[in-house]
């Protein structure tokens, strides 16, 4: 360090000094002139109290008189939640949390300076406490509590809702853009009745399912009976078929044979031929006038043994 300053002329350093305090000035005064607004904001100039009626909107402005005050609006979209006792016609209270999403309106940033202040007193002074009436009055045309849980309930709800702050708000210089109803809390009790009624709801609809069950079962059995029956009354209707065409057949060989003693002496030639041919057969002689055969002793016999 020694060796630098002494290679430093010292007539030198003092012209050194008052640059670098002219530099300084120079940057002091200049941020004096200039304003730089963030991205999403718009900057409001006041001077000796006076507001000047045209924001400034982002990026850097230059020059700017020095004696002027700024206030920055965020004019992106935000959201805010508040959560409300809701009355409804049976005298219960329901508590409905709802989220209500906004932005500031950036060209009317001057104005709510004037009449309310800065971002947060804008928002609390004019939307919250209008959120709250708002959303309390809807209440007034619901019947029971219970029936903030339909779906066109809440609909008519959000609906009426983001009429009444859109109408209310863009004079005050918030621009609405949606409402959302987030959680409702039934009391209690009904929060219990309900549960009770779905579970019986549930018993319910298993016992019809049990007894569609047992009735599907049924018409399967009653069904399968029913084939059972057809197939049986087929197989009859055949038997009873054959039978005939048995009897038809036995009733033509006897009229046949009626009508043919012949027939009857072929038949009982084949019938001794075929019991010559066993030793031990039994011949039996049939007469018409005999109720029942007569054998014919000792034929088939061996005599000689005698």
């Amino acid at each position: 360090m020694q060796q630098f300053q002494s290679s430093i002329p010292k007539r030198t350093i003092p012209v050194i000094v008052i640059l670098a305090v002219i530099v300084v000035i120079i940057v002091a005064v200049g941020s004096l002139f200039f304003q730089s607004v963030p991205a999403g904001h718009v900057s409001v100039a006041t001077l000796f109290g006076k507001i000047r009626t045209e924001a400034y909107e982002e990026g850097l402005h230059f020059p700017v008189n020095p004696f002027y005050r700024f206030h920055e609006y965020d004019v992106r979209q935000k959201t805010i939640m508040e959560k409300v006792g809701v009355p409804s016609q049976d005298q219960l209270t329901t508590n409905i949390e709802v989220s209500i999403q906004y932005r500031l309106k950036r060209e009317m940033a001057p104005q709510m300076l004037g009449d309310t202040g800065l971002a947060e007193q804008v928002i609390e002074v004019h939307l919250v406490p209008k959120v709250r009436s708002v959303l309390r009055e809807q209440g007034k045309s619901v019947e029971k509590a219970e029936a903030f849980f339909l779906e066109q309930t809440q609909r008519m709800i959000q609906d009426n809702m983001l009429g009444s702050l859109v109408e209310y708000c863009a004079p005050k210089g918030i621009e609405i853009d949606a409402v959302l109803l987030r959680e409702i809390t039934l009391p209690p009790f009904i929060t219990k009745a309900i549960e009770s009624k779905k579970e019986r709801e549930q018993e319910a609809e298993k016992q019809k399912a049990e007894l569609e069950r047992y009735k599907t079962e049924q018409e399967q059995k009653i069904a399968q009976a029913e084939a059972e029956k057809r197939a049986a009354e087929s197989e009859a209707e055949k038997l009873r078929v054959l039978a005939d065409a048995q009897a038809y057949e036995i009733e033509k060989i006897n009229e046949a044979v009626a009508n043919s003693p012949a027939y009857i002496q072929l038949q009982a030639i084949k019938a001794l031929k075929e019991i010559s041919k066993d030793p031990a057969a039994k011949i039996y002689f049939l007469s018409g006038d005999s109720p029942m055969p007569l054998p014919l002793m000792h034929i088939g016999e061996d005599v000689r043994g005698q």
